[in-house]
């Protein structure tokens, strides 16, 4: 009988070690799976970063104008075709010029979908594009016909008057010459100017040439910002 039992007690001794062992192993192996889950995501992210990238040969074209300071070059992603194949939050349609990235998470200031550009996109933000029509970015400035009004532009700071301010960018208006609006058709080797408010976040006056669009439909913008204004805030009555 005793030997029974302690054959007995080995036998689930041996088990629980095994099944120690089992698990032991299966730590290991879920360990290993998490860390190489990791390294694939770093690796997408940063596959995902080159893809949104303009070309090198962009870099190389535009180097002389990339030396002035606040300016660059963006890729825009059609939204339509992206939105849902990328990581980035609406698949890298839209750019901020602020912050240099393409998510959405990160103060959008441009959008590209159905071949229309756009800027104003939540709560009471707003903002005014027009077109300059095919000229030479370089020779866009404070002083420009079309870039005089945005630039003098002040924000309002009730939640009405922004919401006036929405409404008037969304039908379009007219000042002089120039037509405002917040959505415009992609024009390839156009010029535009874009002033985009967001409350308690930024507001910003940039101009920006669409220099070439890849056969996927993205774009590329060659861009100088002109001015950041305070941070506007909104009141609400």
């Amino acid at each position: 009988m005793t030997r029974r039992i302690m054959f007995l007690t080995v036998q689930a001794l041996a088990v629980i070690l095994l099944s120690s062992v089992a698990d032991i192993a299966q730590s290991q192996d879920r360990a290993r799976i998490e860390k190489e889950i990791e390294g694939l995501r770093e690796q997408l992210k940063q596959r995902e970063l080159e893809f949104l990238s303009p070309s090198a040969e962009d870099r190389v074209q535009f180097a002389e104008f990339l030396l002035q300071r606040d300016s660059g070059l963006a890729r825009l992603l059609p939204r339509e075709k992206y939105r849902e194949n990328l990581n980035v939050r609406e698949g890298g349609a839209y750019y901020s010029f602020t912050k240099l990235s393409n998510s959405y998470d990160r103060d959008p200031q441009i959008g590209l979908e159905q071949e229309t550009l756009s800027t104003g996109f939540s709560g009471a933000d707003f903002g005014f594009l027009a077109s300059l029509g095919d000229i030479p970015i370089e020779t866009v400035g404070l002083d420009y016909d079309g870039v005089q009004y945005l630039a003098g532009f002040v924000p309002p700071t009730i939640e009405p008057e922004a919401r006036i301010q929405q409404r008037r960018a969304g039908s379009g208006f007219e000042v002089g010459r120039n037509r405002y609006k917040s959505r415009l058709p992609l024009m390839i080797g156009g010029t535009y100017i874009l002033r985009s408010i967001s409350y308690e976040r930024f507001d910003v006056l940039v101009a920006f040439r669409v220099v070439r669009q890849d056969t996927d439909g993205s774009v590329i913008l060659l861009w100088k910002k002109l001015r950041e204004f305070p941070i506007p805030y909104l009141t609400r009555p």
